[in-house]
């Protein structure tokens, strides 16, 4: 095993600069990283076997087919949900507040993730459908008429003040009277 990890490391030695930065930048390359550093407990990974099998999913992907990501999803939901049930069950066993607190409010970190990934899953299988209220097409100029139109220019009045001049009598809204001027002082003159 040593000797494939020298293998791959005299490889990378000799790639040139943009080399190694299109390789760091492969989205198959760096999910394979992660992965290899995670996965320990399936054994030892072999890193271009599973680069490729990453590049196949995402082409996939690409090609429209969401299988594999609606499996993952519906896989880590279960896998939350059990977390969740884990905690929720270690919490009341605790003896003391602040150990039954800090297990329950990760149950429930659990469980609002495992909601997530099942409101993703349904977005994914059923696409929200969005209605727009307005749609502009135009290439040049464009005249956007929301409302009904008036037939005559006098219609169009200030509607807002007059709904509510009408509520309250036909007063004017604006009761304040006008103020007195204040006389000059002669001590805040301007300067010649």
């Amino acid at each position: 095993m040593a000797a494939k990890k020298k293998q791959a490391a005299e490889k990378v030695h000799k790639l040139n600069g943009k080399q190694i930065v299109e390789i760091t930048l492969r989205p198959s390359l760096n999910a394979a990283a992660v992965i290899m550093d995670y996965s320990k407990s399936f054994g030892e990974q072999d890193f271009i076997e599973l680069s490729g099998v990453l590049n196949e999913d995402i082409q996939k992907v690409n090609d429209g087919n969401m299988q594999r990501c609606e499996g993952m999803l519906m896989a880590q939901a279960e896998a939350l949900q059990s977390i969740f049930v884990n905690l929720s069950r270690r919490s009341v066993t605790q003896e003391y507040l602040k150990n039954m607190e800090t297990f329950l409010r990760l149950a429930l970190k659990a469980q609002s993730q495992c909601r997530q990934t099942l409101e993703t899953l349904s977005n994914i299988k059923n696409p929200p459908v969005v209605f727009a209220k307005q749609a502009n097409f135009a290439n040049g100029q464009q005249q956007v008429n929301n409302g009904v139109a008036a037939t005559h220019a006098e219609e169009i009045k200030n509607q807002p003040n007059e709904l509510l001049e009408a509520q309250y009598g036909g007063e004017t809204l604006d009761s304040r009277a006008t103020g007195a001027t204040i006389g000059k002082d002669k001590a805040m003159a301007a300067l010649e």
